[in-house]
């Protein structure tokens, strides 16, 4: 089964981009707007969020199937293959 986590900012244009498109393909994920957690959620978070994207850039979405995959940035295309869209 897949599972796909996006970590976004809520003032993040192009987080904003990816978000829709996963909307608009009825993509089943869960996603964090950093920038709104706690504190001490945010530290969790930004940790999960360094471990498959050093750079701690937005949006990171990682995608969870037989092995994980991790688009950085709004890449629609390699968002679309890695979706099999």
């Amino acid at each position: 089964m897949r599972k796909v986590k996006g970590y976004f900012l809520s003032t993040c244009g192009w987080c904003k981009k990816t978000k829709r498109l996963l909307d608009e393909n009825e993509i089943d994920y869960e996603y964090e707007y950093l920038d709104l957690l706690s504190p001490s959620e945010k530290a969790r978070a930004l940790a999960e969020v360094s471990q498959h994207n050093p750079r701690k850039s937005f949006p990171t979405v990682v995608v969870q199937n037989d092995h994980t995959e991790v688009v950085i940035g709004f890449k629609e295309e390699r968002l679309r293959e890695v979706l099999g869209l």
